[in-house]
């Protein structure tokens, strides 16, 4: 017999996930179907959104070789029943204050950086480079860790190494190519791009780095199909980019610069955008989603 959800203790609820105490040294995390873009949560759900990623987490913290905060598979008895196949039991540990991104390519806020100053996060830059530009080699690109409804700035290297200090930082960084890298290689055997993505990590009760959150999914994720990669232009995605696109569109009417929040995702978007995560699992996965857990 499963427990009920309400038999854990919710400690906190995030834009997209909801975090329970199963006991002193785990943690339930429930991945719902919610989105969210430029600091919003959309009024719009995506049905098996929560499903999906914590399909695509799993099959990575399964593949990568690095230590991860995963504490039972999928069908864990300690996961309630109606949250089956969206939620993981993980281990808990000292979280770290900074979003690692790496950057294998030049789009979104790095193309914005470096139009502007030809360096990205104080990294500089060939001149000359465009819209998905592969980069001459994956950079580091970290942001902070903002709260709910605020957005996460652009950090420099200093700026890292005085939130965490000297060994740290460089072990996060170092940490987040290797992963990075491997993700990329990964993926290009099954016709996808990784353009850049963004990991968090925590410190277990050892001091050992660990991987945790979610990892290379199309919510933390740029993927792009290789088939038809042009640079210069912005490339059809995998991700949530397809929602990004729609929102700063003509057809949404919508002033991101302005004080109302997004306007609700038409069915088709909705749709759309539910198939291309399903996709994007499928193809890098090589499994099939119909297979994943259900409540």
């Amino acid at each position: 017999m499963r427990p009920p959800l309400s038999s854990y203790r919710r400690i906190a609820a995030g834009k997209v996930r909801d975090l329970y105490a199963v006991d002193d040294d785990h943690l339930l995390i429930v991945t719902s179907d919610r989105i969210s873009a430029y600091d919003h949560i959309l009024s719009s759900e995506i049905p098996d959104k929560g499903r999906i990623l914590t399909a695509m987490s799993l099959f990575w913290f399964g593949l990568l070789d690095v230590p991860n905060h995963l504490a039972g598979d999928e069908l864990d008895p300690r996961i309630p029943q109606e949250v089956l196949g969206r939620a993981m039991v993980v281990r808990t540990l000292k979280m770290l204050p900074v979003e690692c991104i790496a950057r294998g390519y030049l789009t979104g806020s790095g193309l914005t950086d470096y139009q502007r100053s030809g360096a990205v996060c104080g990294i500089a830059l060939p001149a000359g480079l465009e819209e998905a530009s592969r980069l001459p080699e994956p950079i580091f690109t970290p942001t902070t860790k903002a709260e709910l409804g605020d957005h996460d700035e652009a950090m420099d290297f200093d700026a890292v190494i005085a939130a965490v200090g000297q060994p740290l930082a460089d072990d996060l960084r170092a940490a987040t190519l290797a992963v990075y890298s491997a993700g990329a290689e990964h993926a290009a055997t099954r016709g996808v791009i990784l353009a850049d993505t963004k990991f968090e990590f925590g410190i277990d009760e050892t001091g050992a780095l660990v991987l945790a959150d979610e990892v290379l999914t199309p919510d933390s994720s740029r993927y792009w199909a290789i088939d038809g990669y042009a640079p210069g232009r912005v490339q059809p995605s995998f991700d949530k980019q397809f929602v990004r696109n729609w929102l700063t569109g003509p057809e949404s009417g919508w002033d991101r610069a302005g004080d109302t929040p997004p306007p609700p995702l038409p069915d088709d978007v909705v749709a759309a955008t539910r198939d291309r995560y399903i996709d994007a699992y499928e193809r890098i996965s090589g499994k099939d989603f119909d297979a994943w857990p259900k409540p």
